[in-house]
Order: structure tokens, then C-alpha cells, then sequence
């Protein structure tokens, strides 16, 4: 079973060539572009990987990590923005962001990092499911 991941982008052409990407390298990808819809689709069906844009309308993407990780502490989210500042940067990752990337992005490390992550991700399951057995 392939990983999946959620895009969340309020720029559609950024949500369209990451998804093209993505897919290409066999992992199922969903789309969304506010916070709200990716909540929606999050409530639904958990990704093992978000990529969350922090500049988008209504509810940043900030404020969308802090919901999600209050939902699920473990969710691995990967920020993107073309606007960040390294304060930006640091108070998602306080609030729980595995990695940061700053646009224009580079397909080739995105790819490399989004691996990383769903590998960092795995570990993580495996760890939490022995630690379950060993305290059975």
C-alpha cells in the first residue's frame, strides 16, 4: 500500500504540479485549497503526509497545523511558503511541523524530503506498535 499525502495550496498550480510529481513517484495523492477543506478531507481519511502551504486565505496554514495536531499529535506536515520568515519558520516547527520549505520549490527536493518524511513516519508507527506489544 502506497503512502498517501494531502497538498494544501491555495495556488492551483502548485497543488497540481506537486500532485503530478507525487503521483508520479507512486504515492496516493488529495488535493485541497484552504485549511477548512483540508480539515474537511483530514476528518475523513488521515494522510500520512500533509504539505501545508502557511500564506492562504481565511485560515492560514499555521492555524491549520495547530488543528490538525491537536487531532492527531503524530501527523507528519511539511510547510511551504513563498513569504516565510525564519519566525514563521520556527513557530511551525513549535507547533509541530516535521519540515519546512520555502518556494519556489525545487521538484527534486521536494521528492527527497517528502521520502524522508513518510520514512521518519514509518519508524514513528513501528515504534508506537512495539512499544503497544512490549506493554501488552
Amino acid at each position: 500500500m502506497s503512502a498517501s499525502i494531502l497538498i494544501v495550496d491555495d495556488e492551483e498550480a502548485i497543488r497540481t504540479s506537486l500532485r503530478s510529481i507525487l503521483e508520479d513517484e507512486g504515492y496516493d495523492v488529495a488535493v485541497a485549497a484552504t485549511g477548512a477543506e483540508a480539515l474537511k478531507i483530514y476528518g475523513t481519511d488521515p494522510p500520512d503526509l500533509m504539505i501545508l502551504d502557511i500564506w492562504m486565505p481565511e485560515m492560514d496554514g499555521l492555524e491549520t497545523l495547530r488543528r490538525v495536531k491537536e487531532f492527531v499529535p503524530h501527523t507528519q506536515v511539511m510547510m511551504i511558503s513563498g513569504h516565510g520568515s525564519i519566525e514563521t519558520a520556527v513557530r511551525a516547527i513549535k507547533l509541530g511541523a516535521y519540515d519546512y520549505i520555502e518556494k519556489p520549490l525545487s521538484l527534486e527536493n521536494v521528492v527527497l524530503r517528502v521520502n524522508r518524511a513518510l520514512e521518519q513516519y514509518r519508524l514513528a508507527q513501528e515504534n508506537r506498535s512495539l512499544r503497544t506489544k512490549v506493554q501488552q
